[in-house]
């Protein structure tokens, strides 16, 4: 059964991921952070703000933790991700990224299921917790996340493209 998984993930066509980021759809790689632990930088005024303090929208706080995580500073995402609503099913899908990269893989699928709960549809949440499956050696799990990411409307996504390649190599993203 794990022959036919592999060599199925194996025969879909591999997208090119290396532009590509960790939104659900083709987007590019986020900017280098800014900021130091526990800032977002305001477009507005082109300065580094206290995340706490400031006003700013919830999508510049995504964007702040994107640029974090995918530079490796988990524990500054975790940060900037208290100081955002935690029942909106993108932070539950960024706390379980960083929750898994950080080693916490109990926790971190938790937090993908919370936000799959607020939002069957949220492909990156899937695509993460895929990772996490693949991470765990839990292919058969993985490939019921990577159907589903294309029950969902995800076909063609970064979403769908990286879980199919950690599918096909055992090597998950960092971003």
């Amino acid at each position: 059964m794990k022959v036919l998984l592999l060599s199925t993930a194996f025969a879909l066509p591999l997208a090119t991921t290396a532009a590509l980021a960790a939104g659900g759809g083709n987007e590019t790689a986020p900017e280098k952070p800014k900021c130091e632990t526990g800032q977002v930088y305001d477009k507005a005024t082109k300065t580094c703000i206290v995340a706490k303090d400031s006003n700013l929208d919830v999508d510049t706080l995504y964007e702040t933790v994107r640029e974090l995580a995918y530079a490796g500073r988990y524990a500054d995402a975790q940060v900037i991700l208290a100081e955002m609503p935690q029942t909106d099913d993108r932070t539950l899908t960024y706390l379980g990224f960083v929750h898994r990269k950080m080693g916490n893989a109990e926790r971190a699928m938790g937090h993908y299921r919370e936000a799959l709960v607020l939002n069957p549809d949220n492909v990156l949440a899937r695509s993460y917790m895929g990772q996490g499956f693949v991470e765990a050696g839990n292919i058969a799990a993985a490939m019921d996340q990577l159907r589903a990411i294309r029950a969902h409307g995800g076909s063609g996504t970064w979403a769908e493209a990286s879980l199919r390649q950690a599918i096909a190599t055992g090597r998950t993203f960092s971003y």
